[in-house]
């Protein structure tokens, strides 16, 4: 066998070997985790493919169809086996197409604000300066506000400039916007603590010495060795994006009723609950629940598995 056949196998088998395989094996609890996260994750991605209905086809649907219960209980329809809401879409085809948007929102914010965080952290903790100490004075700042706060600030203000352009078309960059900004902090924090220590080390020196561009020092050298504690607070981050996001959609400022995510539907699900409709708020605010517990209990694992004073 060539090292080009062996080297893919070797790889593998040192995934497969390391501490962190290990100690995932170990924790039944971040196993279950990682099953449930994966099994509303498959539903969300292929929605198209695998849901009874299409929430998001008029012509599929029928207002004689509206509130019906659980197809378990009395009134219900086989059809729709967690029963329909006001507009006669099923509850569980719209949880589906709900937590695609949801997690799509929540994926995108966490993104955008690891990148802007942590090219903000590379620079204040690298350049140092009136550089590091204008960059850390607005995260202290912006730490004095509760996330929501200043998401929907953001929110309202883009909003407002953007004017007459269409909200339904531009209600998710809007959010992916509001809600990444409200999460830079964190990233810019960490990765500046961590680019304070690596700066001075020996091989960072070396870098200088040789003429490297002070970008590629940081992109090349001290990024990959900041990357452990940003993997951790982009797993925990992404619950908070998508309860954020629900919050935000429930407060009715996030996405509209065409296009519903789990906060469109936990919002709407709230108008008809007094009057006997409980399943249209119960079922998306369960899911909700067990998304953002499972992607938190995945969190905390990778916290500890990184952490090597734990192993």
């Amino acid at each position: 066998m060539s090292l080009q056949e062996a080297a893919p196998r070797g790889l593998v088998e040192r995934a497969f070997d390391s501490d962190i395989w290990h100690s995932f094996k170990r924790s039944k609890i971040t196993i279950v985790a990682a099953i449930t996260t994966f099994l509303i994750l498959f539903g969300a991605l292929f929605a198209p493919l695998i849901a009874p209905q299409n929430p998001f086809d008029p012509a599929s649907l029928s207002l004689l169809d509206s509130y019906l219960p659980p197809a378990w209980e009395e009134g219900g329809d086989s059809r729709y086996l967690l029963g329909t809401d006001d507009q006669g879409r099923g509850i569980l085809s719209t949880l589906m197409y709900g937590s695609r948007i949801s997690l799509a929102v929540g994926f995108a914010s966490v993104i955008f604000a690891a990148i802007l965080g942590i090219s903000l952290g590379l620079v204040a903790g690298y350049v140092g300066g009136r550089t590091d100490a204008v960059i850390m004075r607005i995260a202290d700042i912006q730490l004095t506000f509760p996330s929501i706060l200043i998401a929907l600030l953001i929110d309202g203000s883009v909003r407002s400039a953007l004017g007459g352009i269409n909200r339904e078309d531009s209600a998710f960059y809007i959010l992916v916007f509001s809600i990444g900004l409200s999460f830079w902090v964190q990233y810019a924090r960490t990765v500046r603590s961590s680019a304070l220590v690596e700066k001075n080390k020996e091989y960072v020196q070396a870098a200088r010495l040789i003429g490297l561009h002070p970008l590629k020092i940081m992109a090349r050298h001290v990024l990959p060795n900041v990357m452990g504690p940003v993997l951790v607070i982009a797993t925990i981050n992404l619950a908070l994006a998508i309860i954020l996001e629900a919050t935000l959609s429930f407060l009715g400022v996030g996405m509209p009723p065409t296009q519903p995510s789990l906060g469109t539907m936990i919002g709407t699900g709230n108008n008809f609950l007094f009057s006997g409709e409980w399943w249209m708020i119960f079922f998306p605010g369960l899911v909700l629940a067990i998304l953002a517990l499972a992607v938190n209990l995945l969190g905390d694992w990778l916290r500890d598995a990184l952490n090597p004073r734990l192993r």
